[in-house]
C-alpha cells in the first residue's frame, strides 16, 4: 500500500501506440495518474472525458495526465479515437503495476467474488513522490477535486 510521501514504483507500460511509458518520463512534471476499471464502460468512460475536458487547465498548471487499466493498447486506441482523448492510456494487462500501486483489490458483485482495478487517483510531485491519493474514486466531482488539491499544492511552492 502506497501512501502521501511515498516515491512511486519504478514501471514501464506500452501505451495505446505500444511505445513504452516509464515512470522516469514523469520526472520533472506534475502527474495525475488514474487507475481505472475497464475502457468503454459508463464511469470510466465519463471519468476519462473529465480528465479530457479538463486537461487544457491541467497542462497551464505544468500537470500531464495518464490513465492505466488492465485494457489492451488496441483497446486503448478504439478508446482513446472514440472519446478524443489528449492524454495516454497505458495498459497493464499483467496488472504489476497495479498491485504496486494497491489498486488491485478483491472485489464482488452479485456474490461473486473477483479481482479488479479500484478506481483511484494519484497526484505525484515533479520529484516523484504521491502527495495525495484518492481511492474508491466517485465519477462525479472528481476532477474538480484533483484540481482543487493541485491548486493548493502548488501554492505551497
Amino acid at each position: 500500500m502506497l501512501n502521501v510521501g511515498d516515491k512511486i514504483p519504478t514501471f514501464s507500460l506500452p501505451n495505446q501506440l505500444e511505445q513504452v511509458v516509464s515512470s522516469d518520463h514523469l520526472n520533472g512534471s506534475w502527474v495525475v495518474l488514474y487507475f481505472y476499471p475497464k475502457d468503454n464502460t459508463p464511469g470510466c468512460t465519463q471519468e476519462s472525458c473529465d480528465f479530457r475536458d479538463s486537461e487544457e487547465l491541467l497542462k497551464k498548471q505544468g500537470c500531464m495526465v495518464l490513465g492505466i487499466s488492465k485494457d489492451s493498447p488496441k483497446s486503448h486506441t478504439n478508446f482513446i479515437a472514440k472519446y478524443n482523448f489528449p492524454f495516454d492510456l497505458l495498459s497493464d494487462e499483467k496488472s504489476d503495476v497495479c498491485e504496486q500501486f494497491g489498486v488491485w483489490v478483491e472485489k464482488s458483485m452479485y456474490g461473486k467474488k473477483y479481482f479488479g482495478i479500484e478506481r483511484s487517483t494519484f497526484l505525484i510531485a515533479p520529484d516523484g513522490k504521491i502527495v495525495h491519493i484518492w481511492k474508491k474514486v466517485s465519477v462525479k466531482d472528481h476532477v474538480n477535486s484533483v484540481l482543487k488539491v493541485l491548486e493548493t499544492e502548488l501554492q505551497k511552492q
